[in-house]
């Protein structure tokens, strides 16, 4: 039995050992990304946007690195470790009932890797409808976070996006809620969408806000990326907020609101 817990610690040591692995190719990710941002202040308009897309394809390279370090690396673990638990139940039908929730844990951290990783590559994300996938995105966000949070979406005619589109909104949408959950201290989370006359796609929250006149010379970092994206592709990004009131983040096509 003290064997078995044994090797089930270690297993979960493994595992953290290797999310937190990935945790640091994310920080070193943002930190060159910094570094890039900095350089577009300092170049005339066209050598900024020949910038921004080298960071975008850069993104998306360590991004699809990281989803596919997930997917092989530890998914596969764990479902070796399932398969030695199952083993040791049909060995010792006496540690089945102890062994259970482990199982169920193991099985839910799986689930969990998995729709990370899927949200991570961009060439897994070029495949699905857009729609559909930041409405998965959003049922998985629910299902994991306290924060109540409302979606709608109105589409009167079918919006076809190109793949360049499509990974640059569903990143700009992604860096939104994670700005809320990280820094917004938030118990409502608000997400609109809608495809017509264009598209449309307003994200709000309760939270405590920041000023965004004072901001509006010293952006941070995630809201300068999502800028400059949204630029890459000819749409806007307008960021309005107020201290203790919320903020509300506006993605529209060709520059109109």
């Amino acid at each position: 039995m003290n064997q078995v817990v044994i090797g089930i610690i270690i297993a979960f040591i493994f595992i953290g050992l290797i999310l937190t692995f990935c945790v640091i190719l994310i920080r070193l990710y943002f930190n060159k990304i910094k570094k890039y941002t900095e350089l577009l202040h300092e170049k005339d308009l066209n050598f900024q946007k020949a910038i921004t897309q080298t960071v975008i394809e850069t993104q998306e390279q360590v991004l699809n690195n990281i989803s596919n370090d997930l997917h092989d690396d530890a998914g596969q673990q764990l479902t070796y470790i399932n398969f030695q638990i199952e083993n040791i139940k049909l060995d010792s039908p006496e540690l089945g009932e102890t062994l259970e929730p482990v199982s169920q844990s193991l099985g839910n951290l799986s689930k969990s890797i998995r729709s990370i990783s899927h949200a991570l590559n961009s060439q897994l994300l070029v495949q699905q409808d857009l729609i559909k996938a930041i409405a998965t995105e959003i049922k998985r966000l629910k299902k994991n976070s306290k924060i109540d949070i409302s979606y709608s979406f109105e589409e009167m005619e079918v919006k076809r996006f190109d793949d360049n589109e499509k990974i640059i909104i569903y990143r700009i949408f992604q860096e939104c809620i994670n700005n809320v959950f990280k820094h917004a201290k938030a118990s409502k989370l608000n997400i609109f969408i809608t495809t017509s006359p264009d598209f449309k796609m307003i994200i709000s929250d309760n939270g405590k806000g920041f000023d965004s006149i004072d901001k509006k010379d010293k952006l941070s970092l995630g809201l300068i990326n999502m800028a400059n994206r949204a630029d890459s592709i000819a749409y806007h990004l307008a960021v309005e907020s107020q201290v203790g009131s919320g903020t509300e983040i506006t993605l529209s096509e060709n520059k109109r609101i």
